[in-house]
């Protein structure tokens, strides 16, 4: 058969050849400079466009030391981005606990003063657990030594055989169950057994970014007034400890609004996939599928979508009213619903209707 091939392969280069002769009329230097060039574009053809590639995979190949380097630097900066959210995250709260909560106490009632010391507590306990939950916890890796694990595809990376809702991850280099997408700020993957972990994070960070802003604003507004007049006509008696008081409010109310407004979009779009039942990665996928059937006059159906209220329970793992507090309200470790190879679809053979 190679054989074979050569000589097809050669005649073809013959063929091509005599039509370039034709062409431009045989000899002369630019007749064997166009067939030089002639004979390499087939060539490049030959070895490019054939059953196994395409230009796309010409593409790959090309950019592979781009996106080498692109997820070595994302890899090696995550460490920079969580040591970065601790960094931030302390700082708020050693402002809090210094300059926030002896004014509470002083100035506000014992009953708003309970709130407030409780509703803030509760708020840091949530963001620590999910936080510390979200990068320890793995999200799920299929499993390498079971024949009878279901897939629908094979992996071209890890050469393995990839569940429903698998994908490769190029910075992890591993396939991971439900990827949802990878995460620098957790210098992990979201997956399945930690995607609760990290929504339930971005949902408490950005409440919690909101408590301390609406709850510091008149902080803020004093704090502001107070070096402004004091860089246009400084007074004598304002001592260190009020000036430094002054810079770390603004501080705390610029960094948590900033983050309350980037973090609160991105925790409204996850939860909006939540309420879909599909991933970041299916949100692609879905829409593409959706554009193709409705080109062909059929309706795309999501096979993971049950439902908005069920989905939101098939997340948080809810089966009763309790655990409404227990496991949403309240910190938990309780794993997800299933083990992530296989899922409960709502229907199994169709994927679509027609319209």
């Amino acid at each position: 058969m190679g054989s074979s091939w050569r000589w097809q392969l050669s005649r073809s280069t013959r063929l091509v050849l005599r039509w370039c002769r034709q062409q431009k009329g045989g000899g002369g230097e630019g007749g064997r400079l166009w067939e030089l060039w002639s004979y390499s574009k087939l060539l490049l053809r030959s070895l490019c466009y054939n059953s196994l590639a395409d230009s796309d995979t010409l593409l790959d190949c090309v950019f592979e030391p781009v996106i080498w380097t692109v997820d070595s630097i994302t890899r090696w900066f995550g460490v920079v981005f969580v040591c970065l959210v601790v960094l931030l995250t302390s700082s708020v709260v050693i402002i809090v606990y210094l300059f926030v909560i002896p004014t509470i106490i002083s100035t506000y009632p014992v009953l708003l003063a309970v709130y407030h010391l409780s509703c803030g507590h509760w708020i840091l306990l949530m963001i620590s657990f999910h936080y510390y939950k979200a990068i320890t916890t793995s999200p799920g890796h299929p499993p390498k030594d079971k024949l009878n694990t279901p897939s629908v595809s094979i992996c071209k990376k890890c050469v393995t055989p990839k569940p429903p809702r698998t994908h490769h991850c190029s910075i992890c280099n591993i396939c991971v169950l439900k990827m949802d997408h990878h995460c620098p700020w957790l210098n992990n993957c979201v997956g399945h057994f930690n995607h609760r972990y990290f929504f339930s994070f971005c949902l408490y960070m950005t409440l919690g970014c909101i408590y301390c802003s609406f709850s510091s604003w008149d902080m803020f507004l004093d704090a502001y007034s107070a070096v402004e007049s004091y860089n246009q006509t400084p007074p004598p008696d304002q001592s260190f400890k009020e000036s430094t008081a002054h810079k770390c409010i603004i501080f705390l109310w610029v960094l948590t609004s900033t983050v309350a407004v980037a973090l609160g979009g991105l925790t409204l779009w996850h939860a909006r996939l939540i309420n879909r039942g599909e991933t970041s990665v299916e949100r692609h996928i879905n829409r593409k599928e959706t554009k193709r059937l409705r080109e062909r006059g059929k309706m795309f159906r999501n096979p993971h979508h049950h439902g908005k209220m069920k989905n939101w329970k098939l997340f948080f793992g809810v089966e009763t009213r309790s655990h409404w507090l227990t496991r949403v309200l309240l910190p938990s470790c309780h794993p997800p619903d299933g083990d992530g190879i296989e899922w409960d679809c709502t229907f199994s053979r169709r994927y679509f209707l027609a319209v």
